[in-house]
This record gives structure tokens, C-alpha cells and sequence, in this order.
């Protein structure tokens, strides 16, 4: 077996990831970290959940140089606040044996704290590209001393249209550096990009199984609207952390605060929310204190959070790929999970036409009320060899 040391990871970082309980690299760790140890430009499709933050994260903390006040010599670009705040949570400790510090630098916190870290002497800024281009137009920051640039989680940049910031800043960037960019796809915009900004890269793919039908077991139940929330309630009482999908913000907040009046323990995540509040919602999930986020579709692309054992859709996906990234929430790392849909009686035909798409037809949307003994336990019964749902 492949070993981080095997790869050319230093014995204290080494040292650190064992602490850690992290003894062998993922495939997109062991694919990569050599390649850019190496100083090559690397590009590597992967999706999330995959290990790509070590995958970039150690080899920058291995070769980066010490910093001057407001000079970083890494950058990180990342397509959320969440995923800024979890990269520089993970890759901090790391580089702290070597007093190489790492801070993450969003719009929504103050501008002011940010200049002052920076102020000190920073090595590795994990940024929005938002808040990046502002820092750089005051001058509070300097992009001269860059050696290494990593674009991270690519295609989601493209969906949220951040691709002509992100490249504003690669443009602004001086000298001679190194460009790591990962993504779950590598087509269209994104291949502009590495034709754009990548010499010659190592290119990488990590090949998953398709964790959709293989690792995840779906259910599609027929709810009334007055019993909704308490079928969301039940099944959420069940699980240990539950990922509950609404199409808007307002409805984000009105499910949440239904599901507290349930009795179970729930906050909401979007972008309307202070920095503050998103941030607390996603540490008490992420250290068990919180049993379900409500979250918006944009919001969720920040959660990057192993053992989630349910998502429910409490309203349905726009399309099959809504329902993948959504799904994908769960059945992360190896891990199984139950994808639940909520249809009411006027959703019947679109998810129908979901279910055609996904190559799920098999499954039955089976009428469940919130008494149904079966939410308490939805791994133990598959609808489709049930013949009374039939």
C-alpha cells in the first residue's frame, strides 16, 4: 500500500496526518502529489469528497516559501465562503508545524480582520475570487510573489459564473508559478482555462463508480402537504445527519424553523445569511450538535461534510443533475446513504420524468404518512420488492 512518505511528504507532515487518523492517500492524492511536488502543472478531475484538498494542499505546503507582510506565496481559489473556511481549516494545522500559516480571505467577513492577517505575513490565502479582485484593486494585497496558484473545484466556478473573475486574477498574476486546478469536469469553459493558464499539466483522472444507483438507495414517497413536514421530521429523527434540499431561500428558513417546532434540530444555509450564522450552522453539523441543514442548492456547494446518512429532496430537483449534486451529498468517501424525495400529488409527472432520466424506473413512489413505521428505518425496506406499495 502507497504511503503519503512514498509520495514525497515530509516525515512532520506525515507525522501530523497520522495524528489525524490519515495513513494512506485517496487515489487523487496518490495520482497527483508527485506530479506537483515535481513543480509540474497538474490538472486533476475529481469529484467532491474525493480527497482533493491534501491532494493540493500538501504538496503547497511542502514547497512553499516564507512569506512577506501582504506578499502570500500560495493561492488558493475556491467557489464559496464554506469551501474557503474548510480548505484553510484543513491545511492550517498542517503547515503549522512549520510555521507556514494559511488564512482564508471571503466577502461577508470583515475586510478589515483579513488586511491585518495579511499584515503579519501570510503564506497561503485560500480566496473567493470576489473578495480576491476587491483586496488586490485597494492594494491590500499583493500578487508579486506567487509561486503556486490552485483552482479549485473548477466546474463549479463555471455554474456560478465566476470564470471571468478567476481569470482576471490569473491574469494579474507576475512571474513564473506553478497552476494546480481540479474539477469534477474538465470540458468546455474549463478546458479554456487549462489551455489558457496550464503549461503542458499532468492530467489526472480519478476514475469513480457511479455512485448514484451503485452506493446510494433511493426512496420516492407520495406525501399530503399538511403531513410533509412531519414525514421530514421522522425520517430525520432516525438518521444521525440528514441534508434537507429546498428550492429557495425563504423556504430554507420556513423548513428549518417547522422542523424545530417538530422537535428536531435544524438551521437553514444560504447566501442571505450572515457569514457568522452559515458558518456556525456548518460546524455544529460537521461536530454532530446539528442534526439537519436546510439548504439552498448554491449553499450546498460549500458543504463538504463526510457521514451525512440521509438527503431528502423536499423539493424536487430541477433536473436529473440537480438530484445527482444533490445526492452526492450523501454516499460520500466510500460511504452509503438514503436519497428520499418528497413528491406531493402535483409533482407526480415531473418526478416521474426524473426517475425515467436517472434510469430509476424501477423504483415505485409509494404513499408513506408521518406514522409509517418504515421511515424509522428506511435502509430496511426497498419498495421495490414490497408488494403492498406496489
Amino acid at each position: 500500500m502507497t504511503t503519503f512518505a512514498d509520495l514525497g511528504i515530509s516525515p512532520d507532515f506525515t507525522a501530523v496526518l497520522d495524528e489525524r487518523g490519515i495513513t494512506s492517500p485517496f487515489p487523487v492524492q496518490e495520482l497527483t502529489i508527485a506530479d506537483a511536488l515535481a513543480g509540474r502543472d497538474v490538472c486533476g478531475k475529481a469529484k467532491t469528497g474525493s480527497g482533493k484538498t491534501l491532494a493540493f494542499g500538501l504538496p503547497v505546503l511542502e514547497k512553499v516559501k516564507t512569506a512577506e507582510p501582504r506578499r502570500p506565496r500560495a493561492l488558493i481559489l475556491v467557489p464559496t465562503r464554506e469551501l474557503a473556511t474548510q480548505v484553510r481549516d484543513e491545511l492550517a494545522p498542517i503547515g503549522a508545524v512549520r510555521n507556514v500559516t494559511v488564512t482564508a480571505i471571503y466577502g461577508g467577513a470583515k475586510m478589515e480582520t483579513q488586511v491585518a492577517e495579511l499584515e503579519k505575513g501570510v503564506e497561503v490565502v485560500v480566496a473567493t475570487p470576489g473578495r480576491m479582485i476587491d483586496m488586490i484593486e485597494r492594494k491590500e494585497i499583493s500578487l508579486g510573489d506567487i509561486m503556486q496558484v490552485v483552482i479549485d473545484e473548477a466546474d463549479r466556478m463555471a455554474d456560478m459564473g465566476f470564470l471571468p473573475q478567476v481569470e482576471w486574477i490569473l491574469r494579474h498574476i507576475p512571474g513564473q508559478h506553478q497552476t494546480l486546478l481540479f474539477s469534477a469536469t474538465l470540458d468546455g469553459v474549463v478546458d479554456t482555462l487549462i489551455k489558457r493558464y496550464q503549461t503542458d499539466p499532468a492530467m489526472h483522472e480519478v476514475i469513480s463508480e457511479q455512485v448514484t444507483v451503485d452506493k446510494m438507495q433511493h426512496r420516492f414517497l407520495a406525501v399530503h402537504d399538511m403531513d410533509k413536514i412531519k414525514v421530514a421530521a421522522a425520517i430525520s429523527r432516525a438518521s444521525t445527519r440528514t441534508i434537507v434540499f429546498v428550492r429557495t431561500k425563504r423556504a430554507a428558513d420556513r423548513v428549518a424553523g417547522d422542523l424545530v417546532r417538530e422537535d428536531v434540530d435544524a438551521a437553514s444555509i444560504h447566501g442571505d445569511l450572515r457569514q457568522s450564522h452559515r458558518e456556525k450552522a456548518l460546524k455544529d453539523f460537521s461536530d454532530g450538535k446539528l442534526k439537519v441543514l436546510v439548504a439552498t442548492d448554491v449553499a450546498a456547494r460549500g458543504i463538504h461534510v463526510d457521514d451525512v446518512d440521509v438527503v431528502i429532496h423536499y423539493d424536487p430537483p430541477e433536473d436529473h443533475k440537480a438530484y445527482l449534486h444533490r445526492s452526492g451529498r450523501t454516499a460520500r468517501a466510500g460511504e452509503s446513504g438514503v436519497v428520499v424525495t418528497l413528491v406531493l400529488w402535483n409533482e407526480e409527472l415531473e418526478v416521474k420524468r426524473l426517475l425515467k432520466r436517472l434510469k430509476l424506473e424501477d423504483y415505485p413512489i409509494v404513499e408513506v404518512f408521518s406514522n409509517d413505521k418504515r421511515l424509522a428505518d428506511l435502509t430496511a425496506w426497498d419498495p421495490r420488492n414490497d408488494t403492498a406499495s406496489k
